[in-house]
């Protein structure tokens, strides 16, 4: 009776480890100038996120093109599955968000959507037509194969297996300016669940409350 009371509490406490490493840590970041500066937006551009994918250890026949094409998808998905996010919200927001898809062609037009970090915010709001920015950054270091992740996942009974942590980065800056007036950050174990939209949900259902354009 002891050894399954002792079992059952070394299962509950690893659920709820396993929990809190998926919460991961965050930062919150507001500009003194936000409350002024967001009450004259009207309509913000959601940029291509810049992405970053490695590996704790390196992969057998690691193709560094392949992996860089998949940071460009990853890039181009979460910008959607943020638009997709805030589209399907719009009633919860202040502002409207422009088209992604009008986004990058205008950014490829102007033959910078490959040097948006050598670019400034308030170039970049001026090419889309925008009052404010929105960007940001993930970061990923996978840590376990996919097999490995599977293998976890039927053990937890779906929960889903870690294969590795990211850094989730959202920024707003001011189209007019460039300054930076809202900066949220976030750490999270990534699994063989998790697809982008997954991550953008999980993300602003932890900034919905501090999210800038929240009515």
């Amino acid at each position: 009776m002891m050894k399954k009371f002792l079992l059952t509490l070394l299962v509950v406490g690893a659920s709820f480890g396993a929990f809190a490493q998926f919460e991961g840590s965050k930062q919150i970041f507001e500009s003194p100038k936000l409350n002024a500066e967001k009450a004259k937006h009207k309509v913000v551009a959601i940029l291509p996120f810049a992405t970053k994918i490695s590996y704790k250890k390196m992969p057998k026949n690691f193709n560094a093109e392949a992996n860089r094409d998949q940071e460009k998808t990853m890039s181009k998905s979460i910008q959607s599955s943020m638009y997709t996010f805030l589209l399907r919200k719009a009633s919860d927001y202040t502002v409207e968000f422009q088209d992604v898809d009008r986004t990058n062609i205008l950014l490829k037009k102007a033959g910078i959507a490959d040097k948006l970090e050598e670019t400034t915010k308030d170039e970049i709001a001026k090419i889309l037509g925008v009052d404010a920015v929105l960007g940001g950054s993930f970061e990923t270091e996978q840590t376990k194969s996919e097999a490995g992740a599977i293998a976890s996942a039927v053990l937890f009974g779906g929960f889903g297996g870690k294969t590795g942590t990211g850094t989730l980065t959202l920024t707003l800056n001011n189209g007019s300016t460039g300054d930076l007036l809202w900066r949220f950050f976030k750490t999270m174990n990534d699994s063989i669940t998790t697809s982008t939209d997954d991550l953008v949900e999980h993300m602003m259902r932890k900034v919905s409350r501090n999210f800038p354009y929240s009515k």
